[in-house]
């Protein structure tokens, strides 16, 4: 007879986690919810600051979400996409070509941000090959650029700390210089110098490679994971004027910045950018249920209609793809966004204005050295050194002390490095706001004290 397997207390192994801090102690539970706040298991409640990870939209429970879920339910609650398909799948993606630029006509779902990156890549691949053009095998991207976690969204990606022990089992990138204007390497202090010199470097680098290169992907106007780096004004008109010119696809990747974070629908309609593909997740359900999508212009899924013994079929699909549930959530969102005009200027204007003035009180602090920010995403970069812009030592986990800090302040943060991430719903009022940048300043004066 075998010995009993013996079951950890806790057996779930956390994303992202150095799962030895877990060793004698499990994270904090998370009960319930409700609006723009957690409850946990004792019953303390905590501002909801980075919405569950950048993807919950209009607060938790909310009853026209709620309800259209449990109708779904009460009809199917999966069915496959495969040969088959379903109303609200149709429907939801009649809504997103309406909302998205011209160009984009045609969904393909699937069930994250990282396969909606993988369907993007591969199609684009797929589409010149289709074309003839067989020498075109490569990606251009930012240089700190992150785009998921599978393989293939991790070749896209540029963050060392996530992605260099991997770089054997990548496929080869092309990096274009990050416009980072806080942290670059020109030696320059001309702010207008220093965008010119990024400009130039793009430039550069996009002509040199055009005829082997597939496309561009970029996450638009700012990129997440990399710090909440936010472009300098027309960067990304300038990639796509250049994608244009030298006949190279462009991919934005909003899985992030997408549905509302940045104060418009979408970050590429800042600057009235039409991209060839784009990659959609996170709040595209309201933050309720996994779901994606990547999008493509007319002219590359027509390149993919053919006699099925041509193969130019695009063999790509997930079990859960365009699941009934989902589409349910997502169609929701979407008539809470119009109801409650939830990016009308007389709704949204008055909470980007008072996250604005938190941002810049934060920038006053001795060890703040920048605050990055459009809309209601944005982060604030701790400094050892405001004036040398000295980063804390890594093993200091000077972000991580903060954010746990905030708690005790009944806030929910997460940190990328020393970059303290503040993006709560867009259903944030301004009393929680107001709480929200005064348990940030609390918690940075502790933390950065002596």
């Amino acid at each position: 007879m075998s010995a009993k397997k013996e079951i950890p207390r806790d057996p779930v192994w956390y994303p992202f986690t150095q799962m030895q801090e877990f060793a004698e102690h499990s994270p904090l539970i998370i009960t319930a919810a409700e609006g723009c706040w957690l409850e946990d298991e004792q019953g303390r409640r905590y501002l909801d600051g980075v919405s569950s990870l950048w993807a919950n939209v209009h607060g938790h429970r909310h009853p026209v979400i709620d309800g259209a879920i449990k109708e779904q339910m009460g009809r199917v609650a999966h069915t496959t996409m495969l040969g088959l398909s379903h109303a609200g799948g149709i429907e939801l993606a009649r809504q997103l070509v309406k909302l998205t630029p011209d160009s984009l006509s045609h969904v393909f779902y699937s069930d994250s941000g990282s396969t909606a990156v993988e369907i993007a890549l591969k199609m684009a691949y797929q589409y010149w090959q289709l074309r003839g053009e067989k020498q075109r095998f490569r990606f251009l991207k930012l240089s700190e650029a992150y785009h998921g976690d599978t393989i293939g969204a991790v070749s896209l990606g540029g963050m060392d700390l996530f992605h260099e022990r991997f770089d054997r089992l990548l496929f080869d990138t092309i990096k274009v210089p990050t416009p980072h204007v806080y942290r670059h390497p020109f030696g320059v202090h001309d702010e207008k110098e220093i965008v010119e010199r990024y400009f130039s470097l793009s430039e550069e680098l996009i002509e040199k490679n055009a005829d082997q290169a597939c496309g561009f992907i970029v996450e638009p106007i700012i990129q997440g994971a990399a710090g909440m780096i936010v472009h300098p004004p027309g960067y990304l008109h300038h990639i796509r004027d250049l994608t244009r010119r030298h006949n190279l696809l462009l991919i934005a990747d909003e899985v992030a910045v997408g549905f509302g974070r940045t104060g418009k629908m979408f970050a590429s309609n800042w600057e009235d950018v039409s991209p060839d593909l784009l990659c959609l997740g996170k709040g595209i359900t309201g933050g309720y249920l996994p779901l994606a999508a990547t999008m493509a212009t007319e002219e590359i899924f027509s390149a993919f209609l053919g006699d099925f013994r041509e193969l130019k079929t695009f063999f790509h699909g997930h079990t859960y793809t365009g699941n009934p549930l989902a589409c349910a959530a997502a169609l929701a969102s979407l008539q809470v966004f119009a109801e409650e005009k939830t990016l009308e200027p007389s709704v949204f204007g008055p909470k980007a204005q008072r996250y604005s003035e938190g941002m810049q009180r934060l920038q006053q602090l001795a060890h703040v050295g920048s605050v990055r920010y459009r809309g209601l995403m944005g982060g604030v970069e701790l400094v050892k050194d405001k004036k040398t812009k000295e980063p804390y030592p890594f093993e200091k986990r000077s972000g991580y002390r903060v954010i746990m800090e905030t708690r005790n302040e009944g806030v929910m943060l997460r940190p990328l490095g020393d970059v303290i991430v503040l993006m709560p719903p867009l259903a944030v009022s301004l009393e929680e706001l107001d709480l929200l940048f005064a348990a940030t300043e609390k918690a940075i004066r502790r933390v950065t004290a002596g």
